[in-house]
């Protein structure tokens, strides 16, 4: 969270079917649900699928978010949610037809560490509530090295897809206006090792703050068991992983049909 997109020169920026339907190959049994505040219980089979057909399912799913459908990507940090949604915008904009979907990240709203979750005001006002309307959006971006916001309004169009990551994309405030919910999961050790790599040493206690926060969150406001889609961000099941997502075990059936983690 702490690595500053502007500053690295980046542009701004379950809907699970038949299987013959979107391409899906039985996988190997797959694990931990830790990261995601799982009980454990009897382990599924993950299976594979092709992002371009999940672009697709998005695109006839209804919008919620006025004329927007809006797609949230959320699961703990270091999970891989900024690839996956990198990975579905790809797919959407290569449809026929398609365009590539604006991405927000959340990271990109925070005040600092502590605005773990309290970031939210500023998305709804400045970007959920005009597109709510018809009406394009814009952001101030967070720059985590110069620790302030950057002046540059960062634009969000009125599209047909909006994806946005980051954790607690997909709390409860705003199920009502997905069209889809996406929880990326990952081992917590591996998690860790991703977000040291990326930031340093040196972010230690603060991520152990944060990580704490993740799972009190996650526990309260139960979004595993209402994400549409649960995705294995560190799947060791071969694939082509620019084409092809792998779905957690879990990820078995609408959310309204699994209900919590079992």
């Amino acid at each position: 969270m702490t690595g500053d997109r502007e500053d690295a020169g980046e542009e701004p920026g379950r809907v699970p079917g038949d299987r013959e339907d979107v391409g899906e190959e039985p996988g190997r049994v797959l694990g931990d649900r830790e990261a995601a505040g799982e009980e454990p219980g009897r382990p599924r089979v993950a299976v594979v699928e092709a992002y371009a057909a999940l672009a697709r399912r998005v695109l006839a799913r209804p919008a919620r978010l006025g004329r927007t459908r809006l797609v949230a990507v959320d699961g703990p940090s270091g999970a891989g949610k900024s690839v996956f949604a990198a990975r579905l915008a790809d797919a959407l904009a290569a449809l026929p037809g398609g365009e590539r979907p604006p991405v927000v990240h959340t990271d990109d709203l925070l005040d600092g560490w502590d605005d773990q979750f309290t970031f939210w005001s500023r998305l709804e006002e400045r970007v959920l509530a005009p597109l709510r309307a018809g009406q394009p959006g814009a952001y101030q971006r967070y720059s985590w090295v110069r620790r302030g916001f950057l002046p540059r309004a960062v634009p969000v169009p009125v599209a047909p897809v909006l994806l946005v990551e980051g954790v607690s994309a997909a709390r409860a405030a705003i199920r009502p206006e997905l069209s889809l919910a996406v929880f990326v999961t990952a081992p917590a050790p591996l998690r860790r090792a991703r977000a040291l790599d990326r930031d340093g040493p040196q972010i230690l206690p603060e991520l152990r703050r944060w990580h704490a926060g993740e799972r009190a969150h996650f526990a309260a406001d139960r979004t595993f068991a209402h994400a549409d889609l649960v995705v294995d961000g560190a799947p060791a099941l071969p694939h082509d992983a620019a084409r092809y997502l792998v779905r957690h075990p879990a990820s078995c059936g609408d959310a309204a049909s699994r209900g919590a983690p079992g």
